[in-house]
């Protein structure tokens, strides 16, 4: 009769294994993925493999648990870049709030924090997106070029990019490479296609 219970028991993590990988909230996964080592403790236990059991507990369970949560918390940050200066005024703050409106069903449905980061002007702005101090940027462009599109959103990453063209509408978006200033550049090749 005990069989029975434990073969159900078993059964469980494949079950939960399954729930885990078609999970799509990440914080959701955590702690199906706690329940799963808590499971796989259990049987573990039950099959007299106390020590496997214990080991299960904390590795398994609470300290992957507690590296997880600390990786899905800190990836999931959209840092953004704007100009400290274009929030002061009651009407960029109007427009800017209609930005804001628009991408927090973006952030929500990717399951996103927004991280503003305001700098002085704009050529630090841009240096942040560089040196990747930031995701993205957001600017305020003249209406009359767009009126549209009264912002330009400016990424360096591609998946992000990716985003905003599918859920933003008020942006002018553009996506920028940024080279490696490690890297030297290459030498330039003459005209006739053959270098020196």
């Amino acid at each position: 009769m005990s069989d029975i219970y434990i073969d159900w028991i078993v059964l469980l993590l494949p079950l939960t294994a399954l729930m885990l990988v078609r999970s799509r909230n990440p914080y959701q996964a955590l702690v199906i993925r706690g329940i799963m080592g808590a499971i796989a403790a259990l049987v573990y236990a039950v099959l007299g493999a106390a020590d496997v059991a214990l080991t299960e507990a904390l590795v398994g369970t609470m300290l992957a648990i507690t590296l997880y949560a600390v990786a899905v918390r800190s990836s999931l940050v959209l840092r953004l870049g704007i100009r400290g200066s274009e929030l002061q005024g009651l009407s960029c703050n109007r427009q800017w709030g209609q930005l804001w409106q628009e991408l927090r069903p973006m952030l929500e449905r990717y399951h996103l924090r927004l991280e503003l980061v305001t700098y002085p002007n704009a050529e630090t702005l841009h240096q942040a997106l560089v040196t990747e101090e930031v995701h993205a940027i957001a600017e305020t462009v003249d209406k009359d070029h767009n009126p549209e599109k009264p912002f330009r959103m400016t990424t360096r990453i591609q998946r992000i990019y990716e985003l905003m063209q599918g859920d933003l509408t008020l942006t002018d978006n553009h996506l920028v490479t940024i080279p490696d200033p490690t890297l030297t550049p290459p030498e330039p090749v003459p005209y006739g296609g053959h270098s020196r």
